[in-house]
């Protein structure tokens, strides 16, 4: 099957040319003036992007990108926004030079960089407790060294590093992240990743070494622009429901403490609630079954007992609309097996299908329309195409947690609010958003 193309959002800030502060000395208070920017859409194939050990094994079809400008004198680079992931890290290329035929921003030449330095083994960084993978130290050159796992299982070595971030038209900030050596497929347009920006509640996120207590984003559903926004703002154009973020009083082996988890309490279906046991949907007794937010995956997977109730009624109510695949041996991205033959050339019945509605603690998220099927590329069944429920069994990945993935986010909007501890919801059509805001996108 040919590689599906990847669908980025990229966020592009200018770099600042102010002497660089420390994280530190950047502290915004509730008073410090938001930094809103525009997201665009844009195309790229699909590439073996690294992820850190406890991420889903394969790979996405869309990922939410951000570029930055990094280093003296600044280089502009393309990143993985992540709301899942701690280390931000960068490929970086040897040399002080960049590849003449390396798409632009497609790596971090450390080597140009005035303002770079490796972290040292002793460092306060190097013995951090949060990331999936400890850091090791190097005997030979004393540098602390990280490891990340990539979707086809092998990973890759680096070396933890400081360097000064632009972010916006505020003074640039030095960041602790990861150096990454190994490269991956990259875009024959001119526009690659370059690496992961770490967006979760861990101690060496780019969330927590900015000091940013509140941030927030809205996805489009098509190529119109979308917005991120850093810091704190009052919007009151928009219906924020919020659902408290979920924290168990106690350490458990399986729950990942620096997600963004919250209380998943139903899910409906054309409004007709799910007969689902309320221990299913909330974490046990080790901490397996929590509910995360995640920007950094595609769709959004169910723990198997919640998405075989999910699955038997869609396609209950769907069977008037779409006749089913019926294949028990097809699963797309080996996960996804909902799914329906709908003929080549003509769009499925969305206007027509039920809404998925997920139930959180005060908030709602709803699915419908578009964003319910997704079409397998290249994938036939004589004169068919094949349309898959955007919902996975993240039994059969496997996977241990509930994830909210950020295409059943777009034209919502979502902030994440770490100093009253909850994410807050509202559904908005981004352009109307951006125009709120005084964009001119």
């Amino acid at each position: 099957m040919p590689p599906p193309l990847l669908a980025c959002l990229l966020l592009l800030l200018s770099p600042a040319a102010a002497r660089p502060r420390s994280v530190a000395a950047e502290a915004p208070g509730p008073a410090a003036r938001p930094r809103v920017f525009p997201l665009r859409a844009r195309q790229v194939p699909a590439g073996a992007l690294p992820r850190p050990p406890s991420k889903l094994r394969f790979h996405h079809n869309v990922s939410l990108t951000v570029s930055l400008a990094v280093g003296t004198p600044p280089q502009n680079v393309t990143m993985v926004l992540d709301t899942g992931s701690e280390l931000s890290w960068l490929l970086c290329a040897p040399g002080r030079r960049a590849n003449a035929s390396a798409p632009r921003g497609a790596s971090f030449r450390a080597g140009a960089s005035r303002t770079f330095a490796a972290v040292p083994c002793g460092s306060a960084q190097c013995s951090s407790r949060d990331l999936p993978a400890p850091p090791s130290c190097d005997g030979a050159s004393r540098q602390c060294r990280v490891s990340l796992s990539y979707a086809d299982g092998s990973t890759s070595d680096g070396a933890l590093a400081t360097d000064v971030f632009g972010v916006g038209d505020a003074p640039p900030l030095r960041f602790v992240f990861g150096c990454m050596s190994s490269a991956y497929d990259s875009s024959p347009d001119g526009v690659a990743t370059a690496g992961l920006l770490g967006m979760n509640r861990g101690t060496l996120s780019f969330v927590s070494q900015a000091s940013t207590r509140r941030f927030s984003y809205c996805i489009s559903d098509r190529d119109d622009a979308g917005v991120l926004l850093l810091g704190h703002s009052d919007l009151p154009f928009l219906p924020l429901n919020y659902t408290p973020m979920y924290q168990p009083a106690l350490p458990l082996p399986y729950f990942d403490r620096v997600a963004y988890s919250v209380q998943l309490v139903g899910i409906r279906v054309g409004g007709k609630p799910l007969p689902i046991p309320a221990s299913v949907l909330a974490p046990d007794h080790t901490g397996a079954g929590q509910t995360m937010v995640d920007s950094g995956t595609q769709f959004t997977f169910l723990l198997g007992d919640a998405y075989s109730a999910l699955k038997a009624e869609f396609l209950k109510q769907t069977k008037p609309l779409l006749p089913a695949l019926d294949d028990p041996n097809f699963a797309f991205e080996e996960a996804f097996d909902t799914c329906f033959r709908v003929p080549a050339g003509r769009p499925p019945p969305s206007a027509r299908l039920p809404t998925v509605s997920l139930l959180f603690k005060g908030a709602e998220m709803s699915v419908a329309g578009d964003r319910l099927l997704y079409k397998v590329p290249g994938e036939r069944r004589g004169g068919d195409g094949v349309w898959c429920l955007t919902f996975g069994n993240a039994d059969m990945v496997p996977l241990t947690a509930y994830v909210i993935g950020h295409h059943h986010q777009m034209n919502l909007w979502v902030e994440y609010d770490l100093e009253r501890g909850r994410v807050g919801l509202a559904p908005v059509k981004c352009d109307v958003a951006s125009e709120r805001l005084g964009l001119m996108l």
